[in-house]
């Protein structure tokens, strides 16, 4: 399994949100390139960073901090917040950008999302945020009539490699990973699996790496000092 530590960027920092909240929002640090820096020297190979101005307002906010992360790292690098057409997905992966996550867009516009796969392919991953059972969208502050399972059969069928899991509910609580919902999703699709909100311990990543997760996402966990980062990415192995 791989490890994704993750950097959300707001006004060029490095934050993060409880449970998707902007009025509950931690600053962790003002660099976020020295953040993904000191992932790479931690041992990892990975990381995800999502654009939160960009998924609260449509249009990506932080392209140059995007462009410097894939610069001044060897980090294979998956993105997103606010990509709602083909030229936000091209200028993510010229600023070195190795997979462009689509969220709200993967819902509202299916001539997108089939064009984006058709001209991407496997560069294009889907989040699939839920709440209560239902797709969110908007930075997690609406619901679609998406149900979960309903959603993710679509992708499936429209021929979506990687999916981005995050249960709502668990993200910046401190209090576990959905487990039951990991195995569900990873036994019933064929998609790879990003198991991301509430892992918290390192008995989570052993638990999801046990079920076959293609990756899990660490977020507070890592920055509060839950987690210690290369001890992560040996358990994930």
């Amino acid at each position: 399994m791989n490890i994704f530590p993750a950097i959300d960027l707001y006004d060029k920092k490095a934050v993060r949100l409880y449970k998707g909240d902007y009025a509950q929002m931690t600053v962790y640090s003002e660099d976020p390139v020295s953040v993904a820096r000191d992932f790479e020297r931690q041992g990892a190979k990975y990381i995800h960073v999502v654009d939160l101005e960009g998924a609260k307002n449509g249009a990506p906010a932080h392209l140059d901090v995007v462009e410097r992360i894939a610069n001044e790292t060897g980090l294979f690098m998956e993105t997103g917040g606010g990509v709602r057409d083909l030229a936000t997905v091209e200028a993510y992966l010229s600023r070195g950008a190795r997979r462009v996550i689509l969220g709200t867009s993967a819902v509202t516009d299916e001539v997108f999302l089939k064009a984006a796969l058709d001209k991407y392919g496997e560069k294009i991953a889907v989040g699939a945020d839920i709440a209560d059972g239902k797709i969110a969208i908007r930075g997690w502050r609406e619901k679609s009539d998406y149900s979960a399972d309903e959603f993710l059969s679509k992708m499936q069928g429209l021929g979506v490699k990687t999916i981005i899991c995050t249960d709502i509910s668990k993200d910046g609580a401190m209090r576990g990973a959905n487990l039951a919902l990991y195995k569900e999703i990873g036994e019933k699709y064929a998609m790879d699996v990003v198991a991301s909100g509430g892992v918290s311990t390192l008995d989570d990543v052993k638990a999801l790496a046990q079920m076959g997760a293609y990756g899990a996402i660490i977020g507070k966990a890592y920055y509060i000092g839950a987690i210690d980062l290369a001890k992560a990415i040996e358990v994930a192995k």
